[in-house]
């Protein structure tokens, strides 16, 4: 007894094929919003736990760097739904531009105070939570990067529809 199947063959090439550029953006946001916070979670440790607090503006800073973090976090991952399509987007971007500029200032920072001193402080050696911070700082950066590459700014959309008159 001979049967036959008319079942296609298998496609071996279907797992190759990249998600949609949307879900590439989402997933960089939110992990991007954890780096950012991760940053944040590290500033505020050494903040708290290795005194930073006592340091004269530097203290101020890791402070300021935690809650700059937690703002753009909750920014990067919260429903932007009642805004619009087109603001959403826009304000996102503006929340990941944020994030990678408070990255990017963060790693300037560490490696002035490493070489030259800032506000007169300075640091010395890599210590476990100076790493983990360079990591994290890369990661938001790359992250977030990968976020505004695959879903823009929002602006073209907003500039595509007509103005309202008054």
């Amino acid at each position: 007894m001979t049967t036959h199947s008319t079942a296609r063959p298998f496609d071996t090439t279907e797992w190759r094929k990249l998600p949609p550029r949307a879900t590439v953006a989402t997933g960089a946001r939110y992990l991007g919003a954890l780096a950012v916070l991760a940053i944040g979670i590290d500033h505020i440790e050494q903040y708290s736990v290795d005194n930073y607090a006592t340091v004269p503006t530097i203290g101020s800073l890791f402070l300021l760097n935690f809650i700059g973090a937690v703002v753009i976090s909750i920014g990067l991952i919260c429903p932007l739904g009642r805004l619009g399509r087109e603001r959403a987007d826009a304000v996102r971007a503006l929340f990941a531009l944020g994030g990678i500029a408070l990255a990017v200032l963060s790693l300037a920072g560490l490696f002035v105070s490493e070489t030259a001193g800032l506000f007169g402080f300075v640091e010395h050696g890599y210590r476990m939570s100076i790493v983990v911070a360079i990591a994290v700082e890369c990661l938001a950066v790359a992250f977030l990067a990968i976020f505004l590459t695959a879903n823009g700014t929002g602006l073209i959309r907003m500039r595509g529809r007509p103005r309202p008159t008054a």
